[in-house]
């Protein structure tokens, strides 16, 4: 009995040391080959303004604590997504909201009392009154002393439907600003007009219940949302070891922070080869810690060279004016 005590215990041995040999190339950055393929540029709102973050809550205006402003361009605007592109963006993230009349607004915030010379919910609006506001009337980099844009923004607030046929092929992550399930409804309805190509260049993000009704009516179109999210990442930790990517994983968009990602298995070649195989792009974030609101980006040069060398993923950043010369000066 010794014997075969002994003999079983080496076995058990040898198979955990199979085991964790077989996790370790499976996974091991340094094991993987080389990156390949095309970093991907998002551009958080477009070219925009961008502010301090600390003490921030869902409540607070951040057009009330821009920092100075280096450039002439407001978010979610025509011009603001013409010069991401010019900057270098490959997809540019724009929010939504309905509107009384049928339209899709896009705009950030969930009021128009924050940035706009108006008040009350953005949804609550027409197209036109929502279009007759100056939507830079409320930004200032001195507590008030000064509003740079005060008066440059009336009419630049634009509809879902203008943003898509002014950049007609080119790729845009929505955000649905909303939980509401109806939104989900109101969004497939506009998105089921556009030929399969031009879905097919889109991702929707946003609440659970909307993204899971615009899902359910347009199952090809990529979605993600806060559930998605955590289905992928619980599923992914415990069987992305083997290689394989679940199907919460597949065909859709995955936001990381910077100071996650090196916990997912395989990462970062392995990683991003993974969920390209299945139609996922990931996207790198600034680094997030617990009661962070909002997402903070990569964007400045420090956090841009901290990524893996030739990294081949995407990135979220808040500055594209930035990271996109980056960018381009350091391609081969």
């Amino acid at each position: 009995m010794g014997i075969s005590m002994r003999r079983t215990g080496r076995n058990i041995l040898v198979g955990a040391l199979v085991l964790v040999a077989f996790v370790y190339a499976n996974n091991a950055a340094s094991l993987a080959p080389a990156m390949d393929g095309k970093l991907l540029l998002l551009a958080h709102r477009g070219m925009a303004q961008t502010f301090r973050h600390e003490g921030l809550t869902n409540d607070t205006c951040t057009a009330e604590r821009i920092y100075p402003p280096t450039h002439g361009f407001l978010e979610n605007t025509v011009p603001s997504i013409e010069a991401a592109f010019d900057a270098g963006a490959d997809i540019v993230e724009i929010d939504i909201h309905p509107t009384t009349d049928g339209h899709m607004a896009v705009f950030h915030d969930w009021t128009v009392d924050c940035r706009t010379e108006g008040n009350g919910v953005t949804r609550e609006h027409t197209l036109a009154e929502l279009k007759a506001l100056d939507i830079g009337y409320g930004y200032t980099a001195d507590g008030g002393k000064t509003y740079p844009f005060r008066g440059k923004g009336v009419g630049l607030m634009p509809s879902l439907d203008e943003v898509l046929a002014a950049f007609a092929g080119k790729r845009f992550l929505i955000n649905i600003k909303s939980n509401d399930f109806i939104e989900g409804v109101l969004l497939a309805e506009h998105l089921a007009r556009l030929p399969p190509a031009e879905l097919d260049l889109l991702i929707a993000y946003g609440g659970k219940r909307p993204i899971a009704a615009l899902h359910e009516r347009l199952p090809a179109l990529r979605v993600m949302s806060e559930a998605t999210l955590k289905s992928c990442g619980y599923a992914y930790i415990g069987v992305g070891w083997t290689g394989y990517v679940p199907p919460a994983c597949r065909n859709t968009l995955i936001l990381v922070p910077v100071n996650y990602a090196p916990i997912l298995w395989g990462w970062p070649n392995r990683l991003l080869d993974r969920l390209r195989r299945a139609g996922t792009d990931i996207f790198i974030a600034g680094p997030r810690s617990s009661g962070d609101i909002g997402t903070g980006g990569i964007d400045d040069e420090t956090a841009f060279r901290a990524l893996p060398q030739h990294f081949a993923g995407g990135i979220w950043t808040n500055r594209i004016e930035v990271i996109g010369p980056l960018v381009r000066a350091t391609a081969p």
